[in-house]
């Protein structure tokens, strides 16, 4: 998936018109030192990566105006078509193991970019309890919420929304790159064998979502009245 002409879609749609030529190769270029230099396991300044590509500190933060933005634009494009992941079978369970066919492979192309990301959001909680963040601005994650959400969207009738809302947390937790650091660098699995388990858990905690609910009795208007109160 081509991020760039996406966004630039995007950007005709909202009225904006697009980088185009010059401007558009420059920002290219950084883009692409920027991932290289994650790819190595670097956690780049806009700086660094001006002075990496040769381009001008002020021509730098024009496009990239924080390292928090830079490291945004840097995973997205590393997320590629995990970002514009659907499915079209109705079947929860099924979905979800789709979508983890589709990223599995591509978080772990983009292993040292995620982890890269993952330091820069680390250093940023550590000097915000330190109280030294100041104003820079925040390095937020969370497009797993969406596709979570999105994988379990058959059960969004036949879950109560707090049982639903659940189901996507805990399938978070097996869902990134916090997955390959757990079953690749603590317990030493390869590839197969990672994916293997995360998609096993991913289906055992679907599964059993479900069978929670019917055992419960529960459906959407219990949910609802939960939540109510």
């Amino acid at each position: 998936m081509d991020i760039s002409r996406q966004q630039d879609a995007s950007n005709e749609d909202a009225g904006e018109r697009p980088e185009r030529g010059a401007r558009a190769r420059t920002k290219r270029l950084m883009l692409e030192t920027a991932t290289r230099l994650m790819q190595e396991g670097v956690t780049p300044s806009v700086s660094e990566v001006a002075e990496a590509a040769q381009v001008s500190r002020a021509t730098a933060y024009r496009y990239f105006p924080s390292q928090a933005a830079l490291v945004q634009a840097v995973v997205d494009e590393g997320l590629g078509p995990i970002l514009t992941w659907k499915s079209t079978t109705a079947d929860a369970e099924r979905r979800v193991a789709e979508l983890f066919d589709t990223a599995m492979p591509r978080i772990e192309a983009f292993e040292a970019t995620f982890k890269a990301a993952l330091k820069l959001s680390l250093d940023q909680w550590a000097r915000r309890q330190a109280g030294t963040l100041g104003a820079e601005p925040a390095f937020t994650r969370g497009h797993r919420v969406d596709l979570l959400k999105q994988a379990i969207a058959p059960l969004k009738g036949k879950l109560p929304p707090r049982d639903f809302t659940r189901l996507a947390q805990a399938l978070s937790l097996m869902f990134g790159v916090e997955v390959l650091i757990v079953l690749k660098d603590i317990w030493g699995l390869d590839s197969r064998r990672t994916r293997s388990v995360a998609q096993w858990a991913a289906g055992a905690l679907v599964r059993a979502a479900v069978a929670e609910s019917i055992g419960n009795g529960d459906g959407a208007q219990s949910g609802n009245r939960d939540e109510i109160g």
